[in-house]
This record gives C-alpha cells, structure tokens and sequence, in this order.
C-alpha cells in the first residue's frame, strides 16, 4: 500500500520551478492586462487582470511553502 501524496511532499527544486513559472505568469498577465484595448480587434478573450490575481496569490502560496521547506517557525494553532 502507497502512502497518501500531500503538499509536504513537494520538493525544494519542485516548489523552486513553480515559482518561477508562476512569477513570469505574473509578469507576462501584467504585461497584457495593461495594454490598452483595440476596439478594431474585438473583445478580449483572456481575463488577464484575472489571471495575473491568481498567478500572483499562487507564487505567494509558494514563497510561504519555501518558508515552510527552509524550516521558517510555523505558528501553533
């Protein structure tokens, strides 16, 4: 029998990838959020004001998680 897979198992290199992945999200969302739009073009398809929300509160999510793996104090309940 497999142990059960959780988030304790993801690795320093893993956890350090993601994070990177999610921050050029991040920045790449900006990047089209903030431009303007073009009427000739149609209607924006993406959210990327959206997207760029998430991405950034998942690289949040994945810095507190770095903490966690360096051995950062956790906060008793």
């Amino acid at each position: 029998m497999r142990p059960a897979l959780h988030l304790a198992a993801m690795s320093l290199s893993l956890t350090l990838a993601l994070m990177a992945a999610g921050l050029a999200l991040t920045v790449f969302a900006g990047w089209r959020g903030s431009r303007p739009w073009d009427p000739r073009r149609g209607v924006r398809m993406a959210p990327w004001r959206f997207i760029m929300l998430l991405s950034g509160a998942a690289v949040f999510l994945l810095v507190i998680h770095l903490g966690a793996l360096m051995g950062a104090p956790q906060r008793p309940y």
